[in-house]
């Protein structure tokens, strides 16, 4: 028995970094899976790479930046496969801006694809859960830098901080219809999508995780299959009745002084 046999489990931003480390998890603990991206030819690969396994898998074209998109990626996969048991909200846009250099343009940039976008696949799944009157589970994958970051980080910051309070509130208030709804501050981790933000705002060369992973205190980057074990976790029957948490997921303690 898998964790989430049967399942269906719709990963938002799926078809890399820690969206496909999901996928990949979740399909190995019985699930089929539905991932969405805007480019097709990562997202078709990681389906062929599922289904040449013998899991059920499909890709979803959606631009998360619009909100009609992201709604319409949960009734895609509910017309497909009738429901959407699960959602992983993991699609992040990282690009860098000051409280003083910040574009009213970038600042809305952050708040469609770090808020807006999981709020509105969230009204879909709830709604379809509430609709059958069945339980489900959703998982927002959100940041550390959201207690305060870097100040290069500051509409990245302010959008994954209304997630929390948004994770919360959305628990709160579908408790009692039995969707459970958790979120995972992740720290610093080895994706595909951090190598380029280094490269491209810090000029970091192909040295750049030996000297993160130096400044660490494990010594090494997080993976993503580790956080994505973690997500199987919580949104397995395994984490019992936990909702409405927000879990740090990192290597430095929060309020920590050397």
């Amino acid at each position: 028995m898998g964790l989430l046999d049967d399942r269906i489990v719709l990963v938002n931003g799926g078809s890399q970094g820690i969206g496909a480390a999901v996928a990949r998890a979740a399909v190995r603990e019985g699930a089929v899976v539905a991932v969405t991206g805007r480019r097709p030819a990562p997202g078709e690969a990681l389906v062929a790479e599922l289904a040449a396994a013998g899991s059920k898998a499909m890709f979803v074209r959606a631009d998360l930046a619009d909100a009609e998109q992201a709604k319409d990626s949960v009734a895609e996969v509910v017309r497909a496969y009738g429901r959407v048991d699960c959602l992983v909200n993991s699609a992040g846009l990282t690009s860098r801006g000051t409280l003083l250099n910040t574009t009213p343009e970038l600042f809305d940039q952050h708040i469609a694809i770090n808020l807006k976008a999981p709020f509105f696949a969230m009204q879909a799944a709830v709604a379809d859960m509430v609709r059958r009157e069945q339980p489900g589970t959703i998982v927002n994958i959100i940041t550390s830098s959201a207690h305060g970051g870097q100040p290069f980080l500051a509409p990245y910051v302010a959008a994954k901080a209304g997630l929390i309070g948004l994770t919360r509130n959305a628990a709160h208030a579908h408790r009692w219809d039995r969707i459970r709804i958790n979120g995972l501050n992740i720290g610093w981790t080895a994706t595909e999508g951090e190598d380029a933000t280094q490269r491209t705002f810090h000029g970091a060369g192909d040295d750049w995780r030996e000297r993160a992973a130096a400044r660490l205190p494990m010594g090494r980057l997080g993976r993503p299959d580790e956080i994505a074990g973690f997500v199987v976790l919580l949104l397995s029957d395994r984490s019992g009745v936990v909702t409405g948490s927000v879990i740090d997921w990192d290597q430095n303690v929060l309020g920590g002084l050397d």
